[in-house]
């Protein structure tokens, strides 16, 4: 025959004499649970808990190292792209200056010889027009000299005796020559 408990008492599932028993009655039993699971599950999560959280520690820490590490070499390759650029400005700047001194040079000794140029051609131009002036001067006395010997000529005989045509003729030829 079954035993039976009477209904005016909680019905425990496991009923036990002696040893360790589970009391399922919340008013009764759950402060004692309670104070049992919880250091429990401390002590165990601690451990396992406790491991997680120092290997993800460590990792986050060696990824700040790398990313410490990276910044500084990221960093320093900056500074150097920086100093290499101020160079070459620099040297930029010189090569600009260097090249306007020299046109400027070049434009000056371009001017230079344009003028000297100029003046020798003009002294050239002068030259020949002074020896083409010499040459119609010389043309204009010969002419006018050959017309006047000849118009002399023309008038001599009619003026003067033969004699005195030769003594005329001999100093003129001796002044000429």
């Amino acid at each position: 025959m079954p035993i039976v408990a009477p209904a005016s008492m909680a019905a425990p599932i496991l009923l036990a004499t002696e040893g360790f028993g589970l009391d399922l009655d919340i008013l009764n039993g759950n402060l004692v649970n309670l104070a049992i699971l919880i250091p429990v599950l401390v002590w165990f999560l601690k451990g396992f808990l406790g491991g997680i959280l120092a290997r993800r520690r460590e990792a986050i820490l060696q990824d700040l190292h790398g990313a410490e590490s990276r910044l500084s070499e990221a960093t320093a390759q900056l500074e150097k792209a920086q100093a290499e650029l101020a160079a070459a400005r620099q040297t930029a700047q010189t090569i600009l200056k260097d090249g306007q001194a020299r046109a400027a040079a070049i434009r000056a000794e371009g001017e230079q010889r344009t003028i000297a140029e100029m003046a020798r051609l003009q002294e050239e131009a002068k030259a020949d027009t002074d020896s083409e002036a010499r040459r119609i001067s010389n043309e204009l006395l010969s002419r006018t000299a050959d017309q006047a010997v000849a118009l002399a000529l023309q008038d001599l005989p009619d003026a003067l005796s033969h004699q005195k045509q030769v003594k005329l003729l001999v100093a003129t030829i001796n002044s000429l020559g």
